[in-house]
């Protein structure tokens, strides 16, 4: 990556591994037309500047009895970094919870939950994210159908000059 910018290789590169995080080196040298040592030594750079973050399997909700998406709106009380990191803690510490984010606007964090049923949710909802002391409200919406769900992000729209 000379000079620490995405070319059109490390877009292919993050574009394909998205899509197939499993895939064989000597494939992806293939597709973005490398020799397979170039493309493992871009990979790796690529991870090392944390543009990787990780690998992981995508799992199916559905077929693991966890059908049921919840995203909480949540406020808060006390406004303090401290108090922030304190909730951040708790929330990311309760296993329903797979997405926990700060927001602006009406509300102050956004979550998401994916539980088997509603009587799970209440138990969550009442048990442990209403346990937290600062949270004083939380709103609750239910999606009827996951449409797209941690799509690849559009590294093809990324400039040529985007800096790691």
């Amino acid at each position: 990556m000379p000079g620490n910018r995405f070319d059109s290789t490390d877009r292919s590169i993050l574009q394909n591994l998205q899509q197939h995080g499993r895939m064989a080196n000597n494939e992806l040298a293939d597709i973005v037309s490398l020799s397979p040592s170039s493309c493992l030594r871009r990979t790796k750079a690529l991870e090392e500047a944390g543009v990787i973050s990780s690998y992981r399997a995508e799992l199916d909700r559905d077929l693991l009895g966890l059908g049921l998406t919840v995203f909480i709106s949540l406020k808060v009380n006390q406004h303090s970094r401290e108090r922030s990191r304190e909730i951040e803690a708790a929330l990311v510490a309760i296993p329903a919870i797979v997405a926990c984010h700060v927001v602006a606007g009406e509300a102050d964090f956004l979550v998401e939950a994916a539980v088997p049923n509603l009587a799970v949710y209440e138990q969550v909802l009442l048990g442990q994210i209403l346990a937290i002391e600062p949270i004083t409200d939380a709103r609750s919406s239910f999606a009827i159908r996951t449409v797209l769900s941690r799509g690849p992000l559009p590294v093809s729209q990324l400039s040529g000059s985007s800096a790691i």
